[in-house]
């Protein structure tokens, strides 16, 4: 009787393993899968572009980007994946396929795409796969989206000349752009209207930090 507790906890180990390596093994199928789609190209309103990001936390990448010269709005939300409607419960399952993703609105006089590609990865950790910092899972993994084949050279050069100057892999994906589904309205401005929430000051601020010390000829005055 005495070996019962073992032998269940042996169980219930090589089960969840495999339920583990059955999603994994679901979720590269389905980035296969899209990368052989089609990009969208969203279209410029009013003289300004959109980007599309994917790197940990959307609390953190939208703040990195709202405090860069020349983007006007930055918004937290969900893409990369399979399922309509997401929802922050949903995709924290890892199984809609989606990332915390944020949807930058910049004005190309000001910025160009390729100078957000090198905040993209100047801000975060590069080599960390499926994650950034605390936060793990498909749901926080790094995506690139791009929308035409000159945002894909671009991605692609620049991915290329950061592994070689690591001399690592660089985890991000790069994939063709589909759809960008708004996050919940408290999700938005997350980290400015909550500065004594544990995790933003604890990952998300220094995060911010980290990067506005980096590239401090990119930041507006009022940051």
């Amino acid at each position: 009787m005495k070996q019962t507790p073992y032998i269940l906890l042996t169980a219930i180990i090589l089960l969840t393993s495999c339920q583990t390596n059955s999603q994994s093994k679901k979720n590269n199928k389905e980035t296969t899968q899209n990368q052989n789609l089609t990009p969208i190209q969203v279209e410029p309103m009013d003289g300004l572009e959109r980007a599309y990001f994917a790197s940990g936390c959307f609390w953190c990448v939208e703040a990195i980007y709202e405090s860069v010269k020349g983007v006007k709005e930055s918004i937290s939300g969900y893409s990369g994946g399979h399922t309509k409607n997401p929802t922050y419960e949903t995709s924290n399952t890892g199984r809609t396929g989606h990332a915390e993703a944020v949807e930058i609105i910049y004005d190309p006089k000001v910025i160009s795409f390729t100078i957000l590609v090198d905040i993209y990865f100047g801000s975060q950790n590069p080599i960390q796969v499926n994650g950034q910092g605390p936060d793990h899972g498909s749901q926080y993994r790094s995506i690139i989206f791009y929308q035409n084949e000159e945002q894909k050279n671009i991605i692609e050069k620049k991915k290329k000349a950061l592994s070689t100057k690591l001399k690592k892999r660089i985890a991000a994906e790069i994939l063709p752009f589909q759809k960008f589904w708004i996050g919940e309205s408290y999700h938005q401005d997350f980290e400015k209207r909550n500065p004594n929430n544990g995790y933003i000051r604890n990952v998300s601020i220094p995060r911010l930090k980290r990067f506005q010390a980096k590239f401090p000829e990119l930041i507006k005055e009022t940051h």
